[in-house]
């Protein structure tokens, strides 16, 4: 394997070791909130909104890694699903609410 080579995995390791460790559990766990029918808190929505943006600035990733593209476009999935549910919640409360 030469340096290029190297350097294209060490960046596809680190990357998906740094969503697995920090990223995805966070994820992970609003999903759990949110098909529970729960609201999300400022904290939440603030963390939601940067995973967003991290998503639209890595699909750049997958000209150069293609290998990436099941993984990007994964990510991006689970955010939408996420917002989606929280989306409904919301308009749940504000109902029940008036």
């Amino acid at each position: 394997m030469n340096d290029a080579s190297r350097r294209r995995v060490g960046i596809v390791q680190s990357l998906v070791l740094e969503f697995e460790r920090h990223r995805l559990p966070r994820l992970l766990r609003l999903k759990d909130k949110v098909d529970r029918g729960e609201a999300i808190n400022d904290v939440d929505f603030e963390f939601l909104c940067n995973e967003v943006k991290d998503a639209s600035l890595t699909m750049h990733l997958i000209v150069s890694y293609p290998e990436l593209q099941d993984f990007c476009l994964e990510m991006a999935h689970l955010c939408k699903e996420i917002c989606d549910e929280a989306v409904e919640n919301e308009k749940k409360r504000s109902s029940l609410a008036t």
